[in-house]
């Protein structure tokens, strides 16, 4: 079946990429979509609760200040205390809450911004807490959720190998960062490494990379152009790239792909920095695929 799509995709391209590329960006698209349908993956993002100071209840009861899917959980499973910038759980009793199979009734929970966030089950339920400009909150994947079960696969530009651009890359002269917006109203500072320059449909461009940690193995490039919002999704799309080799990088915007915000109503997406608009069309990479319900 793999071997048929590899054809098809070759007959798509004709002669814009040779078959051993295309055989390998198809590879990494099958890899792609299965991220995006595992247990783990943004499909199954179904509900982010901010949490207020104090007590927030959580269950499947509406009313409570994290309101689980109905039927997905006791009414009321139990309390999340937010004190200071700390969380702590509390289980209600005869509520089966576990961590890693562990039962868990109290605990204080690390969020993710700890880099080894306390994820708890509940039923089918997997939750944890998300740290995001100061703001805590609830991040629950379900994996009956609507968008999971709606999904109905990625669809992509053609191959072509003219989308695959090697950039000369501009350090920066000292170590910088740079305001990375994001769908919250929030502002963001990532550290940037520099910039990386190349000529695309007769134009010379450039993208700032950032760093999503300061020791990260590779570049990180978030930008729009002249397919957002018309064949891919709005806000633009995401680009890793491998670090800069001598003065030059890699951008094969072939594998450029949609935020985890075109899946998930639930995500905390960056956006795009104003300098990382680009004015050409981009078509290469991910399309947008259906809204979310």
């Amino acid at each position: 079946m793999r071997y048929a799509a590899i054809a098809l995709l070759w007959a798509s391209v004709g002669h814009a990429a040779d078959a051993g590329y295309a055989a390998e960006i198809q590879k990494w698209r099958e890899r792609r979509e299965a991220r995006l349908r595992a247990d783990d993956g943004w499909l199954t993002v179904a509900g982010l609760y901010w949490l207020k100071e104090g007590v927030n209840r959580f269950g499947a009861a509406a009313a409570n200040e994290v309101a689980f899917p109905e039927g997905s959980a006791p009414a009321l499973a139990g309390v999340l205390e937010l004190h200071g910038g700390k969380v702590t759980l509390r289980v209600e009793p005869g509520v089966a809450v576990a961590e890693k199979g562990a039962p868990v009734q109290t605990k204080e929970l690390k969020p993710d911004s700890s880099g080894d966030p306390d994820v708890l089950t509940l039923g089918r339920l997997t939750f944890f807490i998300i740290e995001r400009g100061g703001r805590l909150g609830v991040r629950l994947r379900d994996p009956e959720s609507p968008q999971r079960k709606a999904f109905a696969g990625l669809t992509w530009f053609p191959v072509s190998e003219s989308y695959r651009v090697v950039a000369r890359f501009v350090p920066a002269a000292a170590p910088r960062s740079i305001a990375v917006p994001n769908i919250l109203g929030q502002t963001i500072d990532m550290p940037s490494p520099g910039r990386a320059v190349f000529t695309l449909g007769g134009k010379e461009l450039g993208l700032d990379a950032v760093l999503e940690e300061p020791d990260a193995k590779e570049l990180f490039f978030i930008f729009r152009d002249g397919t957002s919002g018309k064949e891919t999704y709005p806000a633009g799309r995401f680009l890793y790239a491998e670090l800069p080799k001598d003065g030059t990088v890699v951008l094969d915007f072939n594998k450029a792909y949609s935020p985890p915000c075109a899946f998930t109503p639930h995500a905390t997406c960056p956006l795009p920095p104003r300098q990382n608009r680009l004015a050409v069309r981009v078509e290469a990479g991910e399309k947008y695929a259906k809204p979310h319900p």
